[in-house]
């Protein structure tokens, strides 16, 4: 019989069993259970959208339990924020064109894609709108989701700087403004394919006449 990866068998002694509760409330996950959840966590959003998306859903289609799960995903904007992130990073790879505005280009272009595309890019407005009444969800967003996901677009303009397109101390700045830009048209569902928009902003953003 598959042994579950989640609780210890009964059979085992309890030595052995509560080193395994030892291991699973550690920080260390089991790889098979972090798998199990995650690949349940994928097929509900994909199913049912953010909305239908709950932990106790995904505990019971991964065979986990509850409290397994909140000790690695405190709320389920963390548990999608991991869902999301492994979605993007396999499906983006950050450009190096050379220029600013050609990286910017190309990857607004991929990100767009993304988020129309996979189910947790389509969900991901909703986590912003969650975010805007829940607190947990804002600090999910802000403290977890931004500093980690920014890291290629960060990268990007840091480049731009060192290669002297742009002043180092502008680059906080600029990231801001493209994030703006890009909430702003997924949230006002306006990410269909626009190379011509993306090229403006992009222009902009990198201070490179049009």
């Amino acid at each position: 019989m598959k042994r579950d990866p989640f609780r210890a068998e009964a059979s085992e002694p309890a030595s052995t069993r509560e080193g395994h509760r030892r291991a699973s409330i550690g920080a260390r996950r089991s790889p098979q259970a972090e798998e199990a959840i995650l690949d349940a966590a994928r097929a509900l959003l994909a199913e049912r959208g953010y909305s239908g998306f709950s932990i106790d859903e995904v505990a019971r289609r991964a065979g986990a339990g509850k409290p397994t799960i909140y000790r690695w995903w405190p709320t389920k904007a963390d548990l999608f924020i991991d869902v999301y992130s492994a979605e993007k990073s396999a499906a983006l790879v950050p450009p190096e064109t050379g220029a600013l505005w050609s990286d910017l280009l190309a990857y607004t272009r991929a990100l767009w894609a993304f988020w129309r595309d996979t189910p947790s890019g389509r969900t991901f407005r909703a986590l912003i709108a969650e975010a805007q009444a829940s607190t947990p969800a804002l600090v999910a967003l802000r403290d977890k989701f931004l500093p980690e996901r920014l890291k290629d677009v960060r990268h990007m303009f840091d480049e731009a700087a060192a290669r002297g397109e742009i002043r180092p101390e502008a680059v906080p700045h600029l990231l801001t403004l493209y994030i703006g830009f890009n909430w702003y048209r997924l949230l006002t569902d306006q990410i269909a394919d626009d190379p011509e928009d993306i090229t403006i902003m992009a222009r902009t953003l990198a201070g490179t006449p049009q």
